[in-house]
């Protein structure tokens, strides 16, 4: 959403899908799982009072769209990409199907998966951290507005501290703003470290995979 309060700013979806661009140049096989935040937080006032089922479904809905927005940056710069969605809707988006999204990084296109897990009362974080296990990925990368853990939130203590490194069971016992709790708890059954670093630093994303730029790693 860029600056804006929601909704899809066009030019920083073209600046994502630049990032990743500049990473599928190095050879890595990219999975992507999207948020729907940005549209939904819009509709938030209207959700008020509607049961949380109604409202989770309403946010799947909205990465179907910000996908369907991603899609088209990428495929404007010439990457070949699927939209995979956990809600079946044939007419945009394909089934999740993981044989055929596994045959889809092999023939070195970018999966954007939509639709969350596709059941309510899951959240983003977990979908991601399921779709990337399902995957075989070898780790989760989480692009955020901050460059990394912090033991306290930074846009409002200046005093905060940023981890270089932090353990799973430590994020879980200190409820550091990671991802919730499942999520974290279905990465550390499967070994899989995040890297959490900021989406708003020009270049961060390739830098990481160089060994360079500020971010934390959560691992064993």
């Amino acid at each position: 959403m860029g600056d804006q309060g929601y909704g899809l700013h066009p030019p920083t979806v073209e600046r994502i899908a630049k990032e990743v661009l500049s990473v599928q140049e190095l050879g890595v096989e990219i999975c992507m799982v999207i948020g729907g935040g940005n549209i939904f937080r819009g509709l938030q006032g209207s959700a008020q009072g509607m049961e949380r089922t109604t409202a989770d479904y309403m946010g799947m809905l909205a990465t179907v769209m910000n996908a369907l927005a991603m899609q088209s940056a990428l495929e404007g710069l010439g990457i070949h990409t699927r939209v995979i969605s956990a809600i079946t809707m044939n007419e945009v988006a394909e089934p999740y199907i993981r044989r055929r999204a596994v045959r889809h990084l092999e023939k070195k296109r970018v999966c954007i998966f939509a639709a969350g897990t596709g059941n309510p009362y899951f959240t983003t974080d977990t979908a991601a951290t399921l779709r990337a296990n399902e995957m075989a990925c070898e780790a989760i990368f989480k692009g955020t507005k901050v460059d990394g853990v912090y033991d306290k939130d930074p846009a409002k203590f200046e005093d905060a501290v940023r981890y270089e490194d932090v353990s799973y069971d430590e994020c879980l016992a200190k409820r550091l703003n990671v991802m919730d709790a499942s999520a974290i708890a279905l990465a550390r059954d499967n070994d899989l470290p995040i890297i959490v670093f900021s989406l708003d630093e020009p270049g961060g994303f390739r830098g990481i995979l160089a060994g360079q730029g500020t971010y934390t790693r959560v691992h064993g």
